[in-house]
């Protein structure tokens, strides 16, 4: 069965249709630029360009990079803070013709998805997913049960968010070498483990594709690490899957 996933990240708005029963996406990725400003308003234009460049007209299942309640986005650290408090699941419905949308954490999707087709499957005890990209996005998981909105990329590091100090945005902006951000990551992983003692760490986002570079530098982290299966088409799978558990739920 195929339903329709989009991730909006803090650089780009990527969807597909995907296929449920593979976990995978039944054609190709269509990508555009996340606006700038990331209003709520032009997000969801460059939402609708992404469905609308497949004639997609069923449920969509929709990443946002924050915290996602009920629909409504609460917090905002990568794009415009006019989202906020906002109503996403209306919003982007309305904006798609009418059609039924599911709105949930970026990282969360991608855990999802990772934990029943890709680095996680058949994964007991405590497991947490990482993305990195603009930010560092977290999904925590207990005997396979999602913690939902962990945010763990806000954790305190250095004085001040760790996103801003190890994600790759970060290795970008400051021309960092692998092991120089290598490095960094290896204390953020050890802070996180820590507080959590997971037994099982999958890193993904776009960076999870170049994982060679940097994953056999780190050291000093008790806790098995890997690079998720479905790199950065994670979280366009994990959308997917939760549209289609709401069409399930209200069957």
């Amino acid at each position: 069965m195929n339903v329709f996933g989009v991730d909006i990240g803090g650089s780009g708005i990527k969807g597909a249709p995907v296929d449920l029963d593979r976990g995978d996406l039944a054609q190709e990725r269509h990508k555009v630029l996340t606006p700038q400003p990331a209003t709520p308003d032009a997000v969801a234009d460059g939402v609708a360009e992404v469905v609308r460049h497949f004639g997609w007209t069923g449920p969509v299942g929709i990443t946002f990079p924050g915290v996602v309640t009920g629909g409504i986005t609460r917090t905002a650290a990568n794009v415009d803070k006019g989202w906020i408090g906002t109503d996403a699941a209306a919003l982007l419905g309305s904006r798609l013709g009418g059609s039924a949308v599911t709105v949930l954490n970026d990282a969360d999707a991608a855990g999802v998805a990772e934990m029943t087709f890709g680095a996680g499957k058949g994964r007991s005890g405590t497991v947490m997913m990482l993305t990195f990209g603009t930010g560092i996005g977290s999904a925590l998981f207990v005997d396979g049960r999602l913690v939902p909105n962990t945010e763990l990329g806000h954790l305190e590091l250095h004085g001040r968010d760790a996103e801003t100090h190890a994600s790759t945005k970060a290795k970008e902006d400051e021309d960092l070498t692998w092991a120089h951000w290598a490095r960094r990551v290896q204390k953020y992983l050890a802070h996180v483990e820590m507080l959590f003692s997971p037994g099982l760490f999958i890193i993904g986002g776009g960076v999870s594709r170049k994982a060679e570079k940097f994953l056999p530098l780190i050291e000093g982290v008790r806790a098995e690490i890997v690079p998720a299966q479905l790199q950065n088409n994670a979280g366009i799978v994990g959308a997917a899957m939760a549209c289609s558990a709401t069409a399930a739920a209200t069957r």
